[in-house]
């Protein structure tokens, strides 16, 4: 969530903007970030949209705006009158998200971040929390994309929250549900609970007709202050900064903060471009946002499911260069080379070799390896496309049916919207298959597990009549009992074969 988001294989000067988080003993600001490394074999990406999804209905609150850049009379660029006009028009539209976490139990010693305690009073060198994690809570930003309460901001804002609530700009507040995200593009979906049908909301623009210089303005809820505006331009287009796999980020120099996460970046016509993400450290007028396209390409299946399922080719890719390009006697200047292939994965039952020279998947051009992980990872899995390629210099057309992308090592998995708690979940109870048996590795605070007096450390022998050998043997035994029932546990102490009697109730 935006209190404390681990780094993965980020650049060190970069930073996901995190909410302008707060602990709930009285802590000072804490920056986060969250990164998702791509593993050597480039599987599907995300990135401007494959197949274009329906544009969310622009609101009725936002007019089409007149340019607000106007031509001088001796034809030097455009002087700036006013964004009076615009802020008016779309600020309504964009709001604060406040998350709150509760505290999780761990078994053993947390590592924290250096000098994590000492900002809260602990002792020097102390590495972080014996039996649960502190209470959490922060704030970042989002912009309603529906008058019926559909809001858009980062996952990284929202993630692990148990509580979020999504405050309008006319100061109403409302609780909201967590619709969908998307860890590897930081993109995640709300619902406002019993909000009014008819909010001021802002429309998606196409973020690939901008130019860098086109004129951005940025709102948000930098550092707790609400409905801040910024003012730029476009810096520069398609960044990677190393972030994860489908880095096509927007640069801009309006200025950003901590607490704009997930806010909205406009163009001067009201519509959004992109959603403001990512700062470098140390550096001001540097900023990042996960471009509107790509977003609009993800929010079919936020929708639907709450989780992205994307297309897998089964590659390990790379740029082909012209040292390369002269090396395989091909006159191509851009495209992704097939440097692996992943066995019996979608791309070699296909028939893809090594050292094919990929152009193009239905017709987009590939000038990159990451244009093919971006432009594979928005087309559904199991669909069938064309892949274009050069093989020894020349064409050929070869047929694909995609596969899904899997997770890679250390890459957080949601679980789709509809998806039925495993029954240890329910019970409040993470469990893990060890040397010693199945062993309760945490434990959720206020959970039935707590009520039964389960502790991390325990470990798992027997529930009900049946005896435990491994996790899935639990699942089963507490499938089969019904809700309301008390069922009782045979486990052993921590560190000890101490036999003990717990009763939980199932729910």
């Amino acid at each position: 969530m935006a209190c404390s988001l681990p780094s993965r294989r980020f650049l060190s000067a970069l930073a996901l903007l995190p909410a302008a988080t707060l602990v709930a003993c009285g802590g000072q600001a804490q920056g986060s970030s969250q990164a998702s490394a791509n593993a050597a074999a480039t599987p599907p990406a995300v990135k401007a949209a494959a197949a274009p999804a329906p544009t969310p209905p622009a609101s009725p609150n936002v007019p089409a705006q007149q340019a607000l850049y106007s031509p001088a009379a001796s034809g030097a660029p455009g002087t700036l009158t006013s964004l009076a006009p615009l802020v008016d028009a779309v600020k309504g539209a964009v709001v604060n998200v406040e998350v709150q976490a509760r505290p999780k139990r761990m078994s053993g010693m947390q590592r924290l971040p250096p000098g994590f305690g000492e900002r809260f009073g602990m002792p020097p060198g102390m590495g972080g929390f014996e039996g649960q994690t502190p209470p959490r809570q922060g704030a970042g930003s989002g912009f309603i994309i529906d008058a019926s309460g559909t809001v858009l901001t980062n996952n990284h804002v929202v993630q692990d929250a148990d509580v979020v609530r999504v405050k309008l700009d006319d100061g109403r507040a409302f609780d909201a549900e967590v619709l969908g995200r998307d860890p590897l593009t930081d993109v995640a979906l709300l619902k406002m609970k019993n909000a009014p049908a008819n909010l001021p909301a802002v429309p998606l623009g196409d973020s690939d007709v901008l130019r860098v210089g086109d004129a951005v303005m940025a709102i948000g809820n930098p550092f707790g202050l609400a409905s801040s505006v910024s003012a730029g331009i476009l810096s520069a287009r398609a960044r990677d900064i190393h972030a994860g796999p489908y880095d096509e980020f927007l640069q801009t120099d309006a200025a950003i903060n901590p607490g704009n996460s997930g806010g909205p970046l406009f163009n001067m016509k009201g519509e959004v471009v992109g959603m403001n993400t990512a700062i470098i450290g140390g550096a001001t007028g540097i900023g990042f946002a996960v471009p509107s396209n790509l977003i609009r390409g993800l929010l079919p299946q936020l929708q639907d499911n709450g989780v992205v399922r994307r297309g897998y080719l089964g590659l390990s890719i790379q740029d082909l260069t012209p040292e390369l390009a002269r090396a395989m006697g091909v006159q191509a200047t851009k495209g992704a080379v097939v440097a692996g292939l992943t066995p019996n994965g979608p791309g070699a039952r296909a028939g893809l070799r090594e050292e094919d020279i990929i152009t193009s998947v239905e017709g987009k051009p590939v000038d990159s390896a990451g244009v093919l992980t971006r432009t594979v990872a928005l087309l559904k899995p199991d669909s069938r496309v064309k892949v274009e390629l050069l093989r020894g210099g020349k064409p050929q057309t070869v047929e694909v049916t995609l596969g899904t992308r899997p997770a890679m090592q250390g890459e957080e998995e949601v679980a789709p919207r509809n998806a039925q708690a495993t029954a240890p979940r329910r019970l409040g109870v993470q469990l893990s298959q060890t040397q010693d048996g199945v062993q309760v590795m945490a434990v959720e605070p206020g959970s039935p597990a707590e009520r039964a007096g389960l502790v991390p450390g325990m470990v798992l022998v027997q529930v009900g009549d049946q005896k435990i050998g491994s996790a899935e043997d639990v699942s089963r035994a507490l499938n089969a009992a019904k809700s309301g029932d008390a069922l009782l546990l045979r486990v052993r102490a921590p560190n000890s074969d101490t036999a003990l009697l717990r009763a939980v109730e199932v729910p």
